[in-house]
């Protein structure tokens, strides 16, 4: 079974590749994606790890806080988006 973790305040240079060996030092690491604006391509400063169980906890407690290119990172579990109602 695999987690899905919230990596916030990440700087705008970091990358995919930066993040994934961050979290591999707790487990393996199925996947990272760094949430982009859509109309710019630029990077929003978030973005989602998915791990196994046993070393996403660990993750958390361990890099909750951590500086990351000089921002103090925020993660926890992710939780599921809310249903968003159209807009028109």
């Amino acid at each position: 079974m695999s987690k899905n973790i919230y990596v916030g305040n990440l700087p705008w240079s970091a990358t995919e590749d930066e993040v994934r060996a961050a979290f591999e030092a707790y487990g393996e690491v199925s996947s990272v994606k760094l949430v982009e604006d859509r109309e710019t391509g630029r990077p929003r400063g978030f973005g989602f790890v998915e791990m196994e169980d046993a070393g996403a906890a660990e993750a958390i407690e361990a890099l909750d806080g951590k500086d990351f290119g000089g921002r103090n990172l925020k993660v926890n579990e992710a939780r599921p988006r809310p249903e968003r109602r159209p807009r028109w």
